[in-house]
């Protein structure tokens, strides 16, 4: 079994000084890697009826995890970045606020989906994708996350929903901005 944590470089001081950042760059170049981790997302869950990935680092597991169980993909964007009719969800920063859109159409009543990005920290954005999910009248199975960031709430933010990350780094310092990410 491949160990994962190899393909992910710590960038010190970005985007910030004091900030320790996981590029998952490493990993996306290395195909065998990408395939290894769609691979074990894959075994974290149950199969569901679709997939609901964050932008935009979610897109890349999701599209990959979409492809194994041969499922639709539903891709959560940003504010003003899908056509037609969507529902929307605000939710709270560190300092302010955003927005995340599903279109209104992308999910059927009681379909069992899968949310999915690249990294859980504060769970805020993963949160505002389970109420999307929700107000579709679909129904969250879990989250999956290639790396998660302890220390920081995510896990809490995400309720009673089932989470799994298949790399996990201890938060040490002041908080999610201030941030440095020691391996585990």
């Amino acid at each position: 079994m491949t160990d994962l944590s190899r393909f992910i470089r710590d960038v010190p001081d970005f985007p910030r000084k004091g900030i320790i950042f996981k590029d998952i760059t490493p990993l996306l170049s290395d195909p065998a890697a990408l395939a290894e981790s769609i691979r074990r997302l894959a075994e974290r869950v149950e199969k569901p009826d679709a997939v609901v990935a964050i932008e935009s680092r979610g897109f890349v597991f999701g599209t990959g995890l979409a492809l194994h169980w041969g499922v639709p993909l539903v891709p959560a964007r940003k504010f003003g970045k899908l056509p037609g009719k969507t529902v929307r969800e605000v939710y709270s920063l560190e300092y302010g606020e955003d927005t995340l859109e599903l279109h209104a159409d992308a999910l059927k009543p009681g379909q069992r989906v899968v949310v999915v990005d690249d990294l859980l920290a504060t769970g805020g954005t993963a949160a505002a994708t389970a109420r999307l999910v929700e107000q579709l009248e679909a129904r969250v199975l879990g989250f999956l996350f290639l790396i998660e960031l302890t220390g920081l709430g995510g896990r809490q933010a995400l309720g009673a929903h089932p989470a799994e990350a298949l790399l996990a780094y201890e938060v040490v310092g002041e908080g999610p901005r201030g941030a440095s990410a020691a391996g585990r």
